[in-house]
C-alpha cells in the first residue's frame, strides 16, 4: 500500500505544474449540517478534475523508453482529458479507450488536448478487454485510472492541501474505481490519525462497496448519471487501501446526487458534474453521521459537464 512519505513525495515530483486549488467554507451547508462544512473545489484544478495529479505522477516514474512506445489509458473522460494534457506537456504520445456512449464533450476535451481516442467498445466493460488488446498489439505503457499506486499517491495531493487549508475531523469523498479515496485517506490519516475518511458511491455504481462486502473486487452494472464515477470493479489496490484506512462508504440514489448538483450550482456557484455533488449529496442527505460542531471537509470533483446534463437537472426543480 502507498504511504504517506509517497504522498509527500509525489507532491514533489509534481512540483508547481498544476493549481493549488481552493477551499471554500459553505455557511449554508453548516447550518443545515450543524457543522463546520468546507469544500476542497477540485473542479479548478487543469482538466476540471483530480486526475492530472495522479497522471503526472506517474509519467515521473517512466523510464525513457516506456514513454517512447506511447502511452495508453482508460476513462469515461476524466483521466483521458488528464493523460492528453500530462502527455502534452511531455511531448508524448497518448491513446485512450472509451466507448461508444461516453461524453461526447469529455472525449472532444481529450482530442483537442492532443490524445487520440478509441471509442470501438460499445460499452465499459467491453472497453478494459479493449484496453488489453490494445496494449499487446501496440506496446503501450498502461497509465491506470485508479488502481496504481503511484497514480493513488498523485491523487493524495488532494489530501495534503485540504489539510493545509482546514484540520479536518472528516473528509468526505467521492469514489468511482477508488483512486481519489485510496490517496486521500493515505494523506489524511498520516497527518491526522483520529480524522475520519468516509467515501460516497451512487447507489447505481457502487463497485468499492460491493467490493468491501464481497472482500475482493467484483463487477457492477455501473449506470449513475455521474459518469465520472461509472468505474465497473474497484481496483485491488484501491480496495486494500479502503479496507484499511476509508472508516466508511454511503450510497446516494440519482435524486439526491441531482438535489447535491443543484445546490453546489445554486447556492456554492460550483458548475460540478455528478461526480462532483456527491460528496454533497450524501451530507445533504443525511448520509453523512458527525459529531455538532465538528469540521467536514467535501471533496467537490470534477467539472466537466454538458450544458444540456447541466441544465436539464436545473429545470427539473
Amino acid at each position: 500500500m502507498i504511504s504517506l512519505d509517497d504522498v509527500n513525495r509525489a507532491r514533489e515530483t509534481i512540483g508547481g505544474r498544476l493549481h493549488r486549488t481552493p477551499t471554500f467554507s459553505s455557511a449554508t451547508l453548516s447550518k443545515l449540517a450543524g457543522a463546520d462544512v468546507h469544500l476542497k473545489a477540485e473542479l479548478f484544478q487543469r482538466t476540471g478534475s483530480f486526475k492530472p495529479r495522479g497522471v503526472l505522477n506517474k509519467l515521473a516514474s517512466l523510464s525513457a523508453e516506456e514513454k517512447q512506445r506511447g502511452l495508453i489509458g482508460i476513462s469515461a473522460g476524466n483521466h483521458a482529458q488528464a493523460l492528453a494534457y500530462a502527455a502534452a506537456l511531455e511531448g508524448l504520445d497518448a491513446l485512450v479507450v472509451m466507448w461508444s456512449d461516453a461524453s461526447a464533450q469529455k472525449v472532444e476535451a481529450a482530442r483537442g488536448y492532443g490524445a487520440t481516442v478509441d471509442l470501438e467498445a460499445p460499452d465499459k466493460t467491453e472497453a478494459f478487454a479493449r484496453l488489453a488488446a490494445l496494449i499487446e498489439e501496440t506496446g503501450r505503457t498502461l497509465v491506470h485510472p485508479f488502481d496504481d499506486p503511484i497514480v493513488q499517491a498523485g491523487q493524495g495531493t488532494v489530501g495534503l492541501e485540504l489539510l493545509e487549508d482546514v484540520e479536518a475531523d472528516l473528509v468526505v469523498v467521492p469514489i468511482g474505481g477508488g483512486g481519489l479515496i485510496a490517496g486521500v485517506s493515505t494523506a489524511v490519516k498520516g497527518r491526522r490519525p483520529n480524522a475520519r475518511v468516509i467515501g460516497v458511491e451512487p447507489v447505481n455504481s457502487a463497485a468499492m462497496h460491493a467490493a468491501l462486502a464481497g472482500g475482493e473486487p467484483v463487477l457492477v452494472e455501473a449506470e449513475s448519471f455521474a459518469d465520472g464515477l461509472n468505474a465497473p470493479f474497484a481496483g485491488p489496490n484501491a480496495l486494500e487501501v479502503a479496507r484499511e484506512r476509508v472508516d466508511e462508504v454511503v450510497l446516494v440514489t440519482e435524486a439526491e446526487l441531482e438535489e447535491g448538483f443543484r445546490f453546489l450550482y445554486r447556492r456554492a456557484k460550483l458548475a460540478v458534474e455528478g461526480a462532483g455533488a456527491a460528496s454533497t449529496a450524501a451530507l445533504l442527505a443525511g448520509k453523512i453521521q458527525h459529531e455538532q460542531g465538528e469540521r467536514v471537509a467535501l471533496i467537490v470533483s470534477g467539472g466537466n459537464v454538458a450544458a444540456e446534463t447541466a441544465s436539464a437537472i436545473l429545470a427539473s426543480r
